[in-house]
């Protein structure tokens, strides 16, 4: 995900809770003071926790399934000029490096275990926002 989505999510999100709580944008409720009153934890949050939930399955699942093989793959060939894309494996390593701290050389190990993964990820804090 992008930072240019994740700010356009933010938004839609503050302005359905904004809504919700009967306020506007004039009324000038800091977010996170909205948030707290209706109790309601970031969507990018569980958005996150989503994909490292797949990320958990992908990493379990066995040998020759193709959401695996597709994982996994690594395609030949020369990559166009310019900045490489970001990649779902990138990002995903990204995310879990700041959330959590691990290194990408120890996250298959962590996630294959599904007794330490699962709880892992409840306890996952919102991603700090850069800048």
């Amino acid at each position: 995900m992008t930072e240019r989505t994740r700010s356009r999510v933010k938004a839609a999100e503050m302005c359905f809770l904004r809504k919700v709580a009967g306020l506007s944008l004039r009324d000038r409720v800091r977010s996170s003071v909205i948030r707290e009153e209706l109790g309601v934890e970031p969507l990018l949050l569980c958005v996150e926790r989503r994909q490292l939930r797949w990320f958990g399955h992908l990493v379990r699942m066995p040998p020759g399934r193709l959401p695996r093989e597709v994982f996994q793959a690594r395609p030949a060939g020369r990559r166009p000029r310019g900045r490489p894309r970001t990649r779902w494996r990138g990002y995903i390593f990204t995310m879990v490096w700041d959330c959590l701290r691990i290194p990408q050389s120890e996250l298959a190990y962590v996630a294959r275990e599904r007794e330490v993964w699962g709880p892992l990820l409840e306890l996952l804090p919102p991603r700090p926002d850069p800048g």
